[in-house]
This record gives C-alpha cells, sequence and structure tokens, in this order.
C-alpha cells in the first residue's frame, strides 16, 4: 500500500500468510493534549488533501488515505482498536475477530445484530458476500488482491455482474458468513479488516460510479461528492455506537478538499486562523517544511509522527539498466543524505538499507552497499568503468509536487557525478501510480513508497518483486523494477508453504538480502508520516496500520 495517492495497486500474491503473528507496532504521535479531553459534539470537521481519492469505493480502494477515510463510512468484518500502546484486532460487524478451523482453511464469522446502513435497513451476511464477490468484478479494479488469491475458485470466477455467486463464501443464515480458502491463512482474520471485506447491498451497488455514491453502514455517509474538488460527509442517523467498538460519531459532516499545494496546506493549518482551527490534513507536511514544523514548540500539541510499516525507495528497471554493475553503481552513488533531506530530514525516518523495515515480520538487519549514507562515490566510479553498458542517459518518474521534484534533484545530481544524465519525468499526483504500475511506461528509474496491508513480509516482498506477477497485471504491476529473478520467485513459494513463523521470516530475509544482490532498488529510508491540526480539532490518533491520522475519535472543541 502506499501513500502518496498513496494504494493504486491490483496484484495476485503468490504469498499465502499462514501462522503469522502480527507485529506490535508502537504508536506514535504528539505529546500534546490535542487528542484528550472530552469529546464534543457538533461542528464540522475540514480536512485538506492535496489530491482526490483514487476510490473510495471499499473494494477498489487500495490507497492509505482512502482507507483511512472508507473507516468512516463503512464497516468490516474485523478492525483495529488504535487507542492502546498497539493496534489491536477486534471484530467490526463481526463479533469477534473470526473462528478458523484447525488447518485455518475455514474462517467463520458471525455478524453483530442490528447494524443498519443509511436508510435503516439492517447488514446482513449476504450483504457482505456480494461485496466481497465484487472484488472480482473486471468491470471494477484497483482493490488489493487477497480474495482471489485465497478463496477457493478465485481463480476462475468474474464476479456477481454476470448473474453468478462464488461458492466458497457461503452464508448459513442472516449472521453468518464462512470462507473457504485454497491453503492455510491464519492472519486471514487481518485482511477482514480492509474496506473491501464489507457490505455492498445489491440494490444500491452502481458498478463503476459506486466511488462517489458508497452506501454507509459507519458513523458518516455521503451528503455530495464533487470530484477532484470537495467531498462532504455528514452523520448516518441510523449508525448506533452501542454495535460499533472503534467508531464514534462526534462531528455533524467532514468537508473534505482536494487541490491545494501541500505546502500551502501546511501553512494554513501553522497559521490556525478561521476554519483552519478545526482542520486536518490528511496529505503529509511538505518535506521542505518538515524539519521546521517538527521542532517548532508552538505547534508540539497539534502535530503528530505516525511511524509507518513501510519503505520509500527508488526503484531500477531491471530489463532497461541491465548491466548488474551500472545498477550497483547507482546503490553507491546514491546520495541519502541529500534524498532524506528533501523528503524533510530526520523526522521523515530513519536511513533504509533493506526493503523490509524494522517491526515487519521477516526484517533482517544487513547493509550490502555504502556504511556511509552520502554514498561511496569512489566505489560507484569504479563499477561504472567495469560496466559493459554504462547507459548514460536515464529517465525518473515522480510525483509532480516540490518535495519529489527536490527528491528528483537529489538523485539527478548523484547519478551525474557518475556520468549518468537523469531525464526528470513529473506525474501528476492522482495519475501517479496508475501510470507507472502500467508495464508500457518508459521510465529507467522510478521513485515508490510500500506501507504493508499488515506488518509482516508476506504483504511487501511478494507483491513488489515476484516477476511473475509482471505479465498478469500489465496495467497494475507493482515490480517497479522488473526483477524476475528465480531465486528469489523460489523463495516466494517456499516462504507461501511455511507454518513455522521462525523459518518463514529466515527465509523473507533471505529474500531481501538476495533482491538487494540483484541492485533492483535502492532502499531509501524507513517512513515516518507527519500530519498536523488545528488548535480545535481533538480526538486525533495516529493510525500506524494505515500511517494516516485517524479520524474515528475525532470532535471539534467550541
Amino acid at each position: 500500500m502506499t501513500r502518496s495517492t498513496r494504494r493504486s495497486r491490483t496484484v495476485a500474491l503468490t504469498a499465502s500468510a499462514v501462522v503469522i503473528a502480527l507485529g506490535a507496532t508502537a504508536c506514535g504521535g504528539s505529546s500534546g493534549d490535542s487528542g484528550s479531553g472530552t469529546p464534543g459534539k457538533g461542528g464540522t470537521l475540514t480536512v485538506l488533501n492535496k489530491a482526490d481519492f483514487d476510490h473510495l469505493d471499499p473494494q477498489r480502494v487500495y490507497t492509505t488515505e482512502g482507507s483511512s477515510m472508507d473507516v468512516e463510512i463503512v464497516r468490516t468484518l474485523t478492525g483495529w482498536d488504535e487507542t492502546g500502546s498497539a493496534p489491536k484486532l477486534v471484530g467490526d460487524l463481526a463479533t469477534d475477530t473470526g473462528t478458523p478451523s484447525k488447518g485455518a482453511t475455514v474462517w467463520t464469522f458471525h455478524l453483530r445484530h442490528g447494524v443498519k446502513y443509511q436508510d435503516g435497513s439492517e447488514v446482513t451476511a449476504p450483504d457482505v458476500k456480494y461485496g466481497v464477490e465484487r472484488f472480482f468484478s473486471s468491470d471494477i479494479n484497483g482493490g488489493p488482491p487477497y480474495a482471489s488469491q485465497w478463496l477457493v475458485g478465485g481463480a476462475d470466477y468474474k464476479g456477481p455482474y454476470q448473474g453468478k455467486e462464488l461458492g466458497s463464501v457461503q452464508t448459513p443464515d442472516k449472521y453468518t458468513i464462512v470462507f473457504h480458502l485454497n491453503q492455510p491463512v491464519a492472519d486471514f482474520n487481518e485482511t477482514t479488516a480492509m474496506p473491501g471485506w464489507s457490505a455492498v447491498p445489491k440494490a444500491h451497488d452502481t458498478g463503476s460510479t459506486y466511488d462517489t455514491k458508497v452506501w454507509s453502514d459507519g458513523p458518516y455517509m455521503i451528503k455530495s461528492y464533487a470530484k477532484n474538488k470537495e467531498l462532504v460527509l455528514t452523520r448516518n442517523t441510523y449508525w448506533s455506537q452501542s454495535t460499533d467498538p472503534i467508531r464514534q460519531q462526534n462531528v455533524d459532516e467532514m468537508d473534505v478538499k482536494f487541490g491545494q499545494d501541500e505546502a500551502a496546506i501546511d501553512q494554513q493549518i501553522k497559521a490556525d486562523a478561521g476554519t483552519a482551527q478545526t482542520s486536518i490534513q490528511q496529505w503529509p507536511i511538505a518535506g521542505s517544511d518538515l524539519a521546521q514544523l517538527a521542532n517548532d514548540p508552538a505547534l508540539k500539541s497539534r502535530y503528530y509522527k505516525i511511524p509507518a510499516p513501510g519503505i520509500n525507495y527508488l526503484a531500477i528497471n531491471t530489463t532497461r539498466v541491465k548491466d548488474l554493475r551500472v545498477r550497483q553503481a547507482i546503490e553507491y552513488a546514491i546520495d541519502k543524505t541529500t534524498v532524506r533531506g528533501a523528503f524533510g530530514g530526520s523526522a521523515y525516518g530513519d536511513y533504509a538499507t533493506t526493503m523490509l523495515s524494522p517491526g515487519i515480520g521477516g526484517y533482517k538487519k544487513f547493509n550490502l552497499y555504502s556504511a556511509n549514507p552520502s554514498g561511496n562515490l569512489a566505489k560507484a566510479k569504479a563499477l561504472m568503468k567495469q560496466a559493459g553498458d554504462p547507459k548514460p542517459t536515464m529517465s525518473i518518474a515522480v510525483e509532480n509536487t516540490p518535495t519529489q521534484e527536490h527528491f528528483a534533484d537529489a538523485v539527478k545530481t548523484a547519478l551525474e557525478r557518475i556520468g549518468i544524465h537523469v531525464n526528470i519525468s513529473p506525474i501528476e499526483a492522482a495519475n501517479y501510480f496508475s501510470t507507472v504500475n502500467n508495464t508500457k511506461n518508459q521510465y529507467d528509474l522510478t521513485w515508490g513508497d510500500w506501507i504493508a496491508d499488515w506488518p509482516n513480509a508476506s504483504t511487501v516482498l511478494p507483491t513488489l518483486f515476484d516477476g511473475r506477477l509482471i505479465k498478469k497485471n500489465p496495467q497494475a504491476n507493482q515490480d517497479l523494477s522488473y526483477l524476475n529473478d528465480p531465486n528469489v520467485n523460489t523463495l516466494i513459494d517456499k516462504a507461501a508453504t511455511m507454518t513455522d513463523v521462525k523459518q518463514r521470516n529466515a527465509t523473507y530475509g533471505r529474500m531481501d538480502e538476495q533482491i538487494m544482490k540483484d541492485a533492483a532498488v535502492v532502499p531509501l529510508t524507513y517512513m515516518n508520516f507527519s500530519d498536523m491540526s488545528g488548535s480545535k480539532v481533538g480526538g486525533v490518533i495516529p493510525d500506524t496500520i494505515l500511517a494516516e491520522p485517524s479520524l474515528v475519535h475525532v470532535y471539534v472543541k467550541h
């Protein structure tokens, strides 16, 4: 999952998530008091975002901002309670976190009674079944791959619009749903916390236009939605706190505004005048502002640093930059100090040397390249001299934001020191991932970030580096390095069959190391995300699963 426009992916994972223990992720955030106090009722919260969501349709959404907003609109079988020291999986639509069979190939969930849609009708298990079946339709796309990968018959099922049902999802009664999986998935109930494992009433499904017409069973419903301009959510009067262990319904409305420059958003909230006092930003603080804002004592109670289970990286297209020595030279040449400076300095995160970040199951600490984060220019130049195909000109794809363009300048400066001229290709932020995920793109270097769907390597490395998926997903390819290494693919398959957590994690560690031996990617930083709110916003919880400021308890002070 990405956080920029931030999670745009349609992939087919080859790894199963068998017998995975969720790593405890410490909650970050402000040490001030903006999240404390008694919640006030009423008022409007303004949410400021640079770009519109790729999707709000729960079966299509795969960005962290969109997923975070969907939490207010739709309820999932399970969800994350972030009020403690670490995220806790709880039942949401379901009464609990589900019951697996002995082999974890069958999962059963019992729905709460009395959960209601915005029209007062009750949410039922067949509605959840229909929602899950929407994952499979080619008429709508963009969402995560787990349903098609794990549900029996998923490889051949074409979705509900052709009048057929998926037999591996059963609803023996109005409040029970049973999933039959084609392999053991011990953490399947963490998958069901993602937006798509939610109810969609067939009568209100509008297909490809459901993005703007999502039918709510959460505390808020869509009042109006002008794409790329404004989304207004208002109270779902049929939502009941007694059925919801995660959310509150404090503000009357949430007014989401799109299209402002990221630096302008920063300055608006910093100034804390007028509606800015009751505003929160969902787009991260601009890199040019981050160091100053993160260290401003006056903003301490309104600043949130959220540790992300993810990585910021530079992908090297191995089919275009074919010489391993050139790719290794790039590894040594990149100056991570200037790169991190472009994103905001130390507040943005620690220097990375691996694709798995600390806190992710399978993380292994190692460094195959420069011990100095500023690089090793002599080593890089020596490798370029040895290279048979030095490829003197390369293109780099980045988002068209000031932060990203400063990052591209840092890469350009570093590589030109070793004789590689870099052409910078800025792409509209709202279209960035749909552009670079298309295999027809002509970029040699591509900026990327990835946040684990939950804190385990199975939601990172197979998605980003299984080369067998490239041809299967020509318009939604996540392997930005175009790496198709048989050694990596073998390790992916091996990990998918392992039920021993230690062995599985060790396999992912070896996989990470092999990817770095291939010099397919330059890990840049283990990310934090930083956001601010106005002085009259309270109840903000740092969501360390999505790396977003959670709005589930938010209120405005009167």
